[in-house]
């Protein structure tokens, strides 16, 4: 599984859509910025290679672990009381072995779910690869097909899975991190929301969203969780935070690391690159909690913007944020922030870099604020912003509004009941909710909305002072963008073509 905070050029992915701008004049980004990824140079073509590994090795286990009962009999005498020692291991190794088969089903459909997120419908293979004499030779299968190997992958499987790891007889601390019934749950929902997003549902089949609704809601059901409002959004993102919280469904945990604050902290900080900085775009998204400020844009506002971003004027590492001209981080220095900002979600702060000061960093897959989003976008699409048809406990407009009040009661209410306004509403709630968190870019694929989003320049502001010393700003544009119709699916690799002696055909226009 992808681990988000190294996935491009040893940072987030952000930089390729509008949420920020790479500082490095020369980056991997560019292929995505300039829309120039072809079939020999893509900086996430190994992820392809990665997931059929997967999918591979999963296709193996089951293979292996078919008779896996009788294996884990041999040579235990589990009949009598003198033999209650044995049978209760046996019992307890025959559930794991079920849950691990029931497991590896679900890592197939989350490879899956990535690749036709990336490539549209690619080869669905049918067993271990060693035994097929087809190896390397599969056709691939429609975006349909796949999206039904995905369900089917799932559905058969919900009912083996583990329920709660954590709070099993059976839990041991090796065992935090493995999929549960939760996550299978979390790809089906999301993996129906795209196929039925404006990309891959042209027709606008509204079967598609009333399949993407119930799984949604099939979550919501099982999680049988609200979220609380005014949450502290800053923290659930910090070190462990996301960790045993009830909002988090799946997060990939590695070793603690300074990766994200040497690449991210402002290059006026010791030992920090300035990195990915967010762009004016992202912040203007962010609504006002009160009334505005014209000497001070970011007062008022909603707090993810504090949270996630840091600002001029905002302290950071236990110093002001100066951009101006003669400030501590003046913008005219070379590798200061283009866009006036810094990213500071998901990063600890004042962590001494020349030290090798090191922190957790929770990479969070799946959480149940993007269920709900999800949900309120599939049930505005065919009930409106209000009905709750029977089968259905919440209406779209009640899942949007649990999410918005977990940032902040103060927010202004949406309350327009018109379908179009209403879906304008949920992209922008998406854009500040999940910013960052490798969203923006396959949700601008996905509504069909890159073609005029990422042809866009990016913008930042420019930072100076008045007569009176206060700070003034003048948004900018900061770099152009382009983004050509065909890339709004990945090409396959020169590689996997050629390897697939012509079976594997090649996404339009590349």
């Amino acid at each position: 599984m992808q681990y988000g905070f190294t996935i491009l050029d040893n940072n987030l992915f952000a930089a390729a859509s509008d949420e920020a701008q790479q500082t490095k004049a020369v980056a991997n980004v560019s292929y995505f910025n300039k829309g120039t990824i072809n079939a020999n140079s893509n900086p996430l073509v190994s992820i392809y290679t990665t997931y059929y590994e997967g999918i591979r090795a999963a296709h193996f286990f089951l293979d292996y672990a078919r008779d896996g009962e009788s294996f884990l009999a041999l040579n235990r005498d589990t009949v009598g009381a003198a033999n209650i020692e044995n049978r209760i291991t046996y019992e307890r190794d025959v559930r794991s072995l079920r849950w691990y088969r029931a497991e590896a089903k679900v890592a197939m459909a989350y490879y899956y779910s990535e690749l036709i997120k990336m490539y549209g419908g690619v080869p669905i293979v049918p067993t271990t690869m060693d035994k097929d004499p087809d190896k390397g030779s599969i056709p691939r299968s429609s975006y349909e097909e796949v999206v039904d190997h995905i369900v089917e992958l799932i559905d058969s499987q919900l009912d083996h899975l583990q329920v709660d790891w954590a709070t099993h007889e059976d839990n041991v601390a090796a065992r935090a991190g493995r999929f549960d019934k939760a996550t299978a749950l979390a790809i089906k929902a999301r993996t129906l929301l795209y196929a039925a997003s404006p990309r891959n549902n042209p027709g606008g089949d509204p079967e598609k969203w009333e399949r993407a609704a119930r799984a949604a809601h099939d979550l919501i059901v099982f999680k049988n969780y609200t979220m609380p409002q005014n949450r502290n959004y800053n923290a659930y993102f910090t070190g462990t935070g996301a960790l045993n919280n009830s909002e988090s469904i799946y997060l990939i945990r590695k070793t603690a690391s300074n990766t994200l604050e040497t690449e991210n902290y402002p290059i006026s900080t010791p030992g920090g690159n300035s990195g990915i900085t967010p762009t004016e775009n992202l912040v203007s998204a962010y609504e006002y909690i009160g009334p505005e400020d014209p000497s001070d844009p970011y007062a008022n506002r909603d707090p993810r913007l504090e949270a996630s971003i840091v600002v001029n004027g905002s302290t950071w590492n236990d110093r002001v944020i100066d951009q101006a001209p003669g400030g501590s981080d003046d913008m005219s220095k070379a590798n200061t922030s283009r866009t006036g900002y810094y990213l500071k979600k998901f990063m600890t702060d004042n962590l001494n870099l020349t030290q090798g000061g090191t922190a957790q960093h929770l990479w969070v897959v799946y959480r149940y604020a993007e269920v709900l989003l999800n949900y309120a976008e599939a049930m505005n699409e065919i009930y409106g912003p209000d009905e709750i048809p029977s089968g259905y406990t919440l209406s779209a407009r009640q899942a949007l509004t649990q999410v918005r009040n977990s940032a902040s009661t103060s927010l202004p209410e949406v309350t327009t009941t018109d379908r179009d306004a209403f879906r304008k509403a949920l992209k922008r709630e998406r854009q500040v909710e999940l910013a960052f968190e490798d969203h923006r870019y396959w949700d601008l694929l996905r509504w069909k909305d890159a073609e005029t989003v990422l042809n866009q320049p990016v913008q930042g502001v420019k930072v100076s002072r008045d007569a009176n010393g206060a700070f003034v700003y003048q948004v900018a544009d900061v770099a152009p963008r382009t983004f050509l119709s065909r890339n709004y699916y990945m090409p396959f690799s020169h590689a996997e073509i050629v390897n697939s002696k012509g079976t594997l055909k090649q996404n339009e226009g590349y």
